[in-house]
């Protein structure tokens, strides 16, 4: 039977015998994803379609919780359009405020150190509320949840790899179409001859540089303003959109021509749409896949640049 060792006994072994220190940390790695699937398997939590479905059946509606990040909930309604789908019952999304977010090196983000926050949540369900397969989507304050989407971070499935867009299938064995869109937005013609960008400080390729994109002449910038004058410094004839909330944003990159973006917000609102993208793929962490038809990613500045020419020159 496994027994986890305190710190003391830990270091003793990793220096005394390095054999069975390293079948140690394989064991202990193996107990902490048995303890992940008990928790997740809970006879009382709805993990499971059959028990998705026979609690749909009995109550009708289906409520459920995301914490963030913003993109993880874009990311997230894949899965929750097919469980509408699954069960025609009513579908509830509360967004929980102000849980931590913890960030790793020299990384920053927008909200700080808080997934979701008062403003982003509005500027979310503008996005979020008109969507079919929602029937309300608000801001969780003391209502009940059947399924919280956040047990992902439980864990046990590595964050740093796979596709975002499977994290909440994974947790309810609902499998989602990623191949078709799951966003629905009227575009916005302003932008039919515009590339559309965006690039966070978080989940870059540092080997890219953007400035041959100073020969496109209709390129504006959705983001933040740190995030605009830094790609400013690169390509200084860039315009910056100020968005109201995410819908205008997603109006904006749906009526695009195209979209360039690393793996941020603006990008999985591109994906949801299945707009013409090309996403700027981070070595370090690979947890965003293009799927379906117009999807394009890249490693490599020559191939950066071959997509943009293709699809400039697309008719």
């Amino acid at each position: 039977m496994f027994k986890k060792r305190n710190l003391v006994s830990r270091l003793w072994l990793k220096h005394t015998d390095k054999i069975r220190y390293k079948q140690y940390k394989w064991e202990l790695k193996n107990q902490k994803q048995l303890a992940f699937a008990n928790f997740i398997n809970d006879a009382d939590k709805l993990t499971s379609p059959a028990k998705i479905k026979e609690y749909a059946i009995e109550k009708g509606c289906i409520r459920l919780s995301h914490s963030g990040n913003a993109g993880d909930i874009i990311y997230a309604l894949p899965t929750i359009e097919a469980m509408r789908r699954m069960t025609n019952a009513r579908i509830e999304l509360y967004l929980r405020l102000g849980q931590p977010l913890i960030l790793s090196g020299y990384n920053t983000h927008p909200l700080g150190n808080v997934m979701l926050n008062e403003r982003m949540a509005e500027m979310l369900i503008t996005l979020l509320a008109p969507q079919p397969y929602i029937d309300f989507v608000g801001v969780h304050t003391d209502q009940l949840i059947d399924i919280d989407l956040d047990y992902f971070r439980a864990g046990g499935i590595p964050l740093d790899k796979g596709n975002i867009a499977r994290w909440c299938s994974y947790l309810t064995g609902v499998n989602p179409t990623l191949y078709k869109s799951w966003l629905t937005v009227e575009p916005d013609p302003a932008y039919a001859d515009t590339i559309v960008m965006a690039r966070s400080e978080r989940y870059r390729n540092y080997t890219i540089n953007y400035k041959f994109l100073n020969k496109y002449p209709n390129i504006v910038f959705i983001g933040v303003e740190s995030e605009y004058n830094d790609i400013k410094k690169i390509i200084p004839g860039i315009k910056w959109v100020q968005v109201e909330d995410f819908l205008q944003m997603a109006r904006i990159i749906k009526g695009a021509k195209f979209f360039i973006g690393n793996q941020s917000f603006p990008f999985s609102i591109a994906e949801g749409l299945k707009v013409p993208r090309i996403l700027e793929t981070s070595f370090d962490v690979i947890n965003v896949v293009p799927e379906g038809e117009d999807g394009f990613d890249f490693f490599f500045q020559e191939h950066l640049e071959s997509l943009v020419d293709t699809l400039n020159n697309r008719k």
